[in-house]
């Protein structure tokens, strides 16, 4: 074993994640329309740990390009599946959010597929491929941030009533 702490927490990160699997299995009903999406997520998470403990266990080409792979498939499914739940395109109405779905869907598979094929056939770049991460994890974070922003706006007057009554403003009057 080459790393073993690498693969020590290679290891307690995908046992994460098949904790998570089984909490939404369990906890969201199977007919909730996003819930497949949230499953989706663990599974591929839990394979990139998967192949990231392969990888520290022993350095060859072939492990390391399944982590390489595995790790942009987490990171690139992370920014498929934002938008989704951002946007609630996983919802039949209006009708064209089943469209936009669909070429979302394309678009995503063919950006991976792109991106592997560029690292396979063409060049192997450590440059690029962390550039492709980076990117498509910064543009997650941003939709989030708004996303968060934007809820938290629609539910600001909960926190202020919440405040008041801890303030005791509500008994006074």
């Amino acid at each position: 074993m080459q790393e073993p702490a690498s693969v020590l927490f290679s290891f307690l990160n995908l046992l994460a994640h098949h904790d998570g699997i089984a909490k939404v299995r369990s906890k969201i009903p199977a007919g909730y329309p996003i819930r497949r999406y949230y499953l989706w997520f663990g599974y591929i998470g839990w394979a990139s740990w998967l192949f990231s403990m392969i990888f520290h266990t022993r350095d060859f080409d072939v492990t390391e390009k399944l982590d390489y792979y595995a790790a942009g498939a987490s990171v690139f499914y992370g920014m498929f599946y934002t938008p989704i739940r951002v946007f609630r395109l996983d919802q039949d109405r209006p009708a064209e959010k089943a469209t936009i779905l669909r070429l979302w869907t394309m678009l995503c598979v063919l950006l991976y597929i792109g991106h592997v094929s560029y690292l396979t056939f063409v060049h192997w770049n450590y440059t690029y491929n962390m550039a492709a991460n980076v990117a498509a994890g910064i543009l997650q974070n941003i939709l989030w941030s708004i996303f968060s922003y934007k809820t938290y706006q629609k539910l600001s007057f909960l926190v202020k009533d919440a405040q008041q009554d801890i303030a005791g403003e509500r008994l006074k009057a």
